[in-house]
């Protein structure tokens, strides 16, 4: 079976036959794919009144455990946006009855933000629905070839997540 990126390698080997266009095979493929599964993702959200950002945010909380909630530091950590756009989301997800601002008991000055109710009961349907268009995504490999592809990309991911922050 044939694809795009088949078509896309031919032709750069034709026309640069000087270069090795091997990396294209796999990277062009996984970029590809990384958009394919942006549109399901975008789907799914939008399915359940949901924006990416909105997304991640409750479901960072929701992974928390009870009572879902987090400092905004640790959703800084998790979501890897600044400061202010951190402020900005929990703000907007604040208004919609999704999340609510609580007193740190071990920090006068701090906040938790937890997720409500209505936010818990968003982010598992969207959740429902985002692994719903994955599977479909998945669906031409056995378990056994997603299991590998998995094992693959960790390989190549891994050293891009472990690498240390700034001091």
């Amino acid at each position: 079976m044939e694809d795009e990126v088949d078509r896309l390698v031919a032709a750069w080997r034709r026309e640069r036959p000087d270069l090795d266009v091997e990396p294209l095979e796999v990277l062009s493929r996984v970029s590809r794919l990384a958009r394919h599964l942006d549109r399901a993702r975008r789907l799914a959200f939008t399915e359940h009144a949901l924006e990416p950002w909105e997304f991640d945010v409750l479901t960072s909380l929701r992974r928390a455990g009870a009572p879902y909630q987090l400092s905004p530091g640790q959703l800084l950590t998790q979501t890897l946006v600044t400061s202010g756009t951190m402020t900005n989301r929990i703000d907007r997800l604040t208004k919609k009855g999704l999340v609510e601002r609580l007193p740190d008991p071990n920090d006068r000055r701090g906040v938790l933000v937890r997720l409500t109710g209505e936010g818990q009961d968003r982010a598992d349907q969207a959740l429902a629905g985002l692994l719903d268009q994955e599977r479909a995504l998945l669906a031409e490999l056995s378990r056994a070839q997603r299991a590998e592809l998995a094992g693959l990309l960790r390989q190549l991911t891994a050293p891009f997540d472990n690498v240390p922050g700034p001091g």
